[in-house]
């Protein structure tokens, strides 16, 4: 028997070092093919989507890559005129165009726009967002009528609010220079003036973003237990004591994930930049995505190559913050 013991033990200790390994093989199992043989019913399920969204994405992604390599435009990229096909003659020109936007004073002065943009709207809305969440988490009569009204501007279409700013806008007939016309003031230039357009653009943006903004903060405020905010009562910590100690700390998992959502969709918001200033007056109110349409939709001849290039330096620089976003995360202890 004690044989018979020893040997189970010696059996049962080499399946153990034996584990891991692919079958028939003596291979060390790689960590993909584990994955799949234990998560096979979840990558199935996975699959379609996956192959839809690397069709729907990858192909545009490549295709603009390769053009901001090219001097493609509209003259020399492949047309049909009537029943005859004219071929592409755009040529192969490597980095020239990034070295072009890169140097030029247009993309950094868009660029220096784009920035000033999206810290400020992203500030603002964070800031607004925190301050109506907090209001909403406290028990005040007519608390659901309040929080449904907040939250109207995001479920009402993007451009159906832009629309609507626009005509509150209207330097003649705008219902903000009624207004002001009744009191006294002369009328605001709203989107005539570079100063007053630039400040136009980033309050219909903080509108349609502070619902969002809210909605994720009030749920991070929910999630904190109300015994640590009546234990520092207790202690006698003041309502700012409490705030910072207890509530900025309770949502920084929250936070960080809805500054990096905001800064990403602020630096691409196209909607309101277009429909509101189409990036006038003037290039005022351009930004990096907006003048990359303009390149290849406006312009003439559309400069397919030029606007594949900003396209990609967006990607890249959005890459870039998101990178260090993340590792400023992780040297403050957050897990993302």
């Amino acid at each position: 028997m004690a044989v018979d013991t020893s040997s189970q033990s010696v059996a049962k200790a080499a399946g153990d070092v034996a584990r891991g390994r692919s079958r028939g093989t003596g291979k060390p199992e790689t960590k993909l093919k584990r994955s799949l043989s234990t998560h096979w019913y979840a990558w199935a399920m996975v699959a379609p989507v996956t192959v839809v969204i690397a069709v729907i994405i990858g192909y545009p992604l490549f295709r603009g890559i390769y053009l901001s390599l090219t001097d493609a435009n509209e003259r020399n990229v492949a047309r049909s005129i009537g029943v005859n096909e004219i071929p592409a003659t755009y040529e192969f020109v490597g980095l020239d165009n990034y070295t072009e936007a890169l140097t030029g004073d247009q993309f950094l002065g868009t660029l220096g726009w784009t920035l000033v943009w999206t810290v400020a709207c992203v500030s603002v809305t964070f800031v607004l967002g925190l301050g109506l969440a907090n209001m909403l988490n406290r028990r005040i009569a007519g608390r659901s009528f309040y929080r449904m009204l907040l939250i109207l501007p995001w479920a009402v279409p993007g451009f159906v609010s832009v629309f609507a700013w626009r005509f509150l806008y209207n330097q003649d007939n705008g219902l903000l220079n009624k207004i002001l016309a009744g009191g006294g003031i002369d009328a605001v230039p709203w989107l005539n003036d570079p100063t007053w357009a630039k400040f136009s653009v980033i309050a219909v943006n903080v509108w349609l973003g502070v619902p969002f903004m809210m909605v994720a903060l009030l749920g991070g405020l929910q999630s904190i237990p109300g015994e640590l905010y009546e234990a520092a009562e207790m202690d006698g910590a003041s309502a700012w004591q409490r705030f910072r100690n207890i509530t900025l700390p309770g949502l920084r998992s929250v936070s960080t994930t809805v500054i990096l959502l905001s800064t990403i969709w602020t630096f691409n918001m196209f909607p309101v930049i277009f429909l509101l200033t189409r990036g006038g007056p003037g290039e005022a109110t351009q930004i990096l995505v907006t003048q990359a349409y303009k390149f290849a939709f406006e312009i003439s001849p559309r400069d397919f190559a030029q606007s594949s290039t900003w396209g990609v330096l967006i990607l890249v620089l959005l890459m870039l913050f998101a990178a260090v976003y993340r590792r400023v995360l992780r040297k403050q202890g957050e897990v993302w």
